[in-house]
């Protein structure tokens, strides 16, 4: 089973969840439902993913109960000003069912706009009004986290960040951990171009685990929280099927020297400014 991963606020996370980024809102409740029966305790999804509905019925549903689920939604970018940023969270919380979040991001820093200092501000107001448990940021860079720690005086829990073997961040990892941040990881598997890699493919096959568990594994022993997605019930099953095996220090090796500056496949938090 994952870790518990303790976090700067008191609260704890599991480090392996299941994401539901482009999962259609007509099948989100049947797909977690697959990921709670897996195992899968934690469940990240967002305002602009347009399912939250989904995974409010899959919580009512599931036959879990409530405290033993950590779920995740994230403000979308169109609602950074404060009055905007409650009504949206209101809205979050009657799709999903819930008398209290366990943790809300931002979900894009959206430079261009230049409010992401005041929808801070509210998701600081909503945790001290006891609608959220943790709070943090998503595609933050580290001039956004300086400024809203400095501006604010409260650092996010975690940052969740685009991060694989291609494109492993280390340098903003190593900002999170010197100010107890910890880095979740979106787009795990390189969303899918992973998956034919032949370092992998060699490594996978060395384990006798395919290549989507290896990299889960990698993610794992990184000490980074990871959020795998899929819609199939089997892979569902197989990305959590990842505590039995460990990578050595020869495949970690191997899997440090596919990092590359260019290996991003997401948009750049510095100039992202779509609005959802």
């Amino acid at each position: 089973m994952p870790e518990q991963i303790p976090l700067n606020d008191g609260a704890a996370i599991p480090q392996l969840g299941l994401g539901v980024w482009q999962v259609d809102q007509a099948i989100t409740a049947q797909v977690v439902r697959w990921g709670i029966e897996a195992g899968y305790r934690l469940i990240d999804t967002a305002e602009g993913y347009q399912n939250e509905e989904g995974v409010g019925e899959a919580i009512r549903t599931a036959g879990v109960p409530r405290g033993e689920l950590f779920i995740t939604s994230k403000l979308r970018n169109g609602a950074h000003q404060p009055d905007a940023a409650r009504k949206a969270f209101d809205e979050t919380m009657k799709k999903l069912g819930i008398e209290q979040l366990d943790l809300f991001l931002i979900h894009w820093p959206v430079p261009s706009q230049d409010k992401y200092v005041e929808a801070w501000k509210t998701l600081v107001e909503l945790k001290q009004a006891g609608r959220i448990r943790s709070i943090g940021v998503s595609n933050f860079n580290q001039d956004h986290l300086e400024r809203i720690i400095s501006e604010t005086g409260v650092t996010p829990v975690v940052n969740q960040i685009e991060l694989h073997p291609r494109f492993q961040q280390r340098g903003i990892r190593e900002f999170h951990a010197r100010h107890s941040i910890h880095t979740e990881s979106w787009s795990p598997l390189g969303s899918g171009r992973l998956l034919s890699d032949p370092t992998i493919t060699s490594i996978a096959r060395k384990h006798g685990k395919s290549v989507a568990q290896t990299i889960i594994r990698w993610h794992l022993q990184q000490g980074l929280i990871v959020i795998p997605k899929s819609i199939h019930q089997d892979r569902i099953a197989a990305n959590f099927d990842v505590f039995d095996f460990e990578l050595d220090a020869q495949d970690l090796a191997l899997i440090r020297g596919m990092d590359s500056a260019a290996g991003r496949v997401g948009s750049d938090p510095a100039t992202a400014s779509f609005s959802f």
